[in-house]
């Protein structure tokens, strides 16, 4: 939808959202549907062209983080939330499982504090897998043991968020793109968004889900106190396509090692096997995928897939994610108790599991802002 359409009745809007990934979506749908007017911009020509598309398309189950962190309260919540949205949807998805494989005997030990850690977190369905065990749920890899997580799962991004903003403009909310923002000024009456050929648009309420661009949004909000932006780290993340047929059923994934998943074996809605993804800490916004790491990838997979074909293995996509932290932290949500600037909410650190949460992080900022009134 282009900008002359969308504001042609009014510059004065109720919320602005910036950001159309599927968190921004998620958290437009929300509150769309509880009576708000909503308008979200997006600088790129489409909906969820960063992070959002460019990732597993895992739903994750909530088994790796602290029990008191939001990231885990709202994975869990939001895993089962999505499944059923998916499902009454028809949203391609299947809850396939995952199986975590320790490939060498000191990462047994691993497993049992992720089980136990998942069950401090209400994850309680994960179960022991034996070495003859592993092999006959997936002939193809190999374990010395492993646990299966039954709720983890994979999903259709791109039609989840086409399906985010059938709800959006069937509730009168409203999108558009190829929009940049100059400057944002805290008025009493809420805010004004400057967008840089000059055209401006007053909002009651602004909220910044930018993503990979969150930090770079709130430096141009003149009331947002600089010290209260967090650093933002760009993690890559590379993915090798895996070739030919593949009779793989779950998602298998070795132990996670600093800031990382590792690199797991992910299948998609169609059938198709990928790999990834690694992990790289960029200065700049690049997705090449170069030829040369796929001797490392090769390297990683076959710990657990020793029949991997290097010659099926090829560069496929890459993604980054907003991380706060190389070594991983909580999101950074800011509400007016945070910042002291009434009408405002930051989404920092947006990172994995992102994807899983979307339809949770929306129903909490909905919560959170009824706090508020």
């Amino acid at each position: 939808m282009q900008r002359e359409n969308v504001f042609a009745m009014t510059d004065h809007q109720d919320i602005i959202i910036i950001g159309a990934g599927v968190i921004g979506l998620s958290v437009g749908k929300h509150l769309a549907e509880m009576g708000r007017d909503v308008v979200i911009l997006e600088k790129e020509k489409h909906f969820g062209m960063g992070t959002s598309s460019r990732n597993s398309e895992v739903i994750h189950a909530g088994l790796y983080f602290a029990p008191d962190w939001l990231k885990t309260k709202l994975c869990v919540r939001g895993k089962e939330m999505l499944y059923q949205y998916a499902s009454i949807r028809h949203i391609p998805h299947k809850r396939c499982g995952k199986i975590l494989v320790a490939s060498e005997t000191d990462e047994i030990e691993k497993l049992k504090t992720i089980k136990e850690k998942a069950a401090n977190n209400g994850v309680d369905d994960l179960t022991n897998l034996s070495q003859q065990e592993i092999h006959k749920l997936e002939p193809d890899i190999a374990g010395l043991e492993g646990l299966l997580s039954p709720s983890s799962g994979i999903i259709d991004s791109h039609i989840l968020m086409v399906n985010m903003i059938g709800d959006i403009e069937e509730n009168g909310g409203m999108i558009a793109y190829n929009i940049e923002i100059d400057a944002i000024e805290k008025h009493n009456s809420g805010f004004k968004v400057t967008m840089k050929d000059g055209y401006a648009l007053t909002c009651n309420m602004l909220i910044n889900a930018a993503g990979l661009g969150a930090q770079e949004l709130a430096r141009k909000i003149d009331a947002l106190p600089s010290h209260l932006i967090p650093d933002r780290i760009m993690a890559k993340g590379h993915y090798f396509s895996y070739s030919g047929k593949a009779s793989f059923k779950h998602l298998v994934y070795p132990l996670p090692n600093k800031g990382s998943l590792g690199l797991h074996l992910c299948i998609d809605t169609g059938g198709g096997v990928k790999f990834g993804p690694d992990i790289n800490i960029v200065n700049k916004e690049d997705y090449d995928v170069p030829l040369i790491l796929k001797d490392k990838f090769f390297n990683a997979v076959k710990r657990y897939f020793p029949s991997v074909d290097p010659k099926k293995l090829n560069p496929d996509y890459a993604g980054i994610r907003p991380k706060l932290s190389e070594k991983g932290l909580d999101f950074n949500i800011q509400f007016e108790n945070t910042h002291g600037i009434e009408g405002l909410i930051n989404l920092f650190g947006m990172e994995s599991p992102g994807l899983t949460i979307s339809l949770a992080i929306g129903d909490y900022i909905r919560e959170k802002m009824n706090e508020y009134k």
